[in-house]
């Protein structure tokens, strides 16, 4: 079983680059032909609902999403959520109805192919830099003002640690009550069936199951409430995990 689990990832990881390969040619008429931020609208909303329903079909996995209908399209979101494998971010895409842009570590613009659309579609931070996060946080706001959701992982990065969430940092509750922005809470519940987080190379075909919750609103709340709004949406997830 291992095995077989590491020969899919491995094409797995082909497969991605390939389309990834084959995308980057669509993405970059898309900018020439089009203005700005319309143009990053298109390449985003042909990533999250053409690319990557393509490439999870052809991996075999299936997404089972429950409570799309507590989100309002005409709405931006900070939206967060657990962070156990590297195939969250494509289900994350997959499970949202309209389209956001992830906060990404800086260290994926290293990465061949995919690197070059983290840069481009992504708002990216260098977690080693206090003046890169400080105008990452300026970003966000100006984002969020221009009408984008913006996904965050409040864990920080992928829970590598037995229990069902990692501690959460304050930086995605700080920017929702400080925009005012409500809160979209999204939770995968059985991710490590299909895509283990110890191991590197791990994938199988099966459904993933993600859940959304009412979202929360954040207006009138300060940065003293912050605990309050960490433990909130903290209950709220693991009351979905096992």
């Amino acid at each position: 079983m291992d095995f077989f689990r590491k020969i899919w990832a491995i094409y797995g990881v082909l497969l991605f680059l390939l389309l990834m390969a084959v995308s980057i040619p669509v993405l970059l008429i898309n900018m020439a032909v089009t203005p700005g931020n319309t143009a990053l609208r298109r390449n985003i909303g042909y990533l999250h609902h053409v690319f990557t329903p393509v490439f999870l079909t052809l991996v075999g996995i299936r997404t089972r999403i429950s409570g799309q209908e507590k989100l309002d399209p005409k709405r931006s979101y900070v939206i967060i959520g657990n962070h156990n494998s590297s195939l969250d971010f494509i289900v994350n895409a997959d499970a949202f109805p309209g389209v956001f842009r992830f906060l990404a570590k800086q260290e994926l613009h290293k990465v061949p192919v995919f690197g070059w659309v983290v840069k481009k579609m992504c708002l990216s931070v260098d977690r080693s830099s206090a003046m890169s996060r400080a105008r990452s946080v300026v970003d966000i706001k100006n984002q969020l003002a221009a009408g984008w959701s913006i996904f965050i992982y409040p864990e920080g990065g992928r829970n590598r640690t037995e229990e069902p969430l990692a501690p959460f940092f304050d930086g995605a509750f700080r920017i929702a009550i400080q925009t005012k922005a409500p809160l979209a809470i999204q939770t995968i519940l059985n991710i490590k069936n299909i895509s283990a987080t110890a191991r590197s190379l791990d994938l199988c075909p099966g459904t993933v199951h993600i859940v959304w919750d009412t979202p929360i609103e954040t207006a009138g709340l300060s940065a003293a409430d912050i605990p309050m709004l960490k433990e909130k949406v903290r209950d709220m997830m693991l009351a979905h995990l096992p």
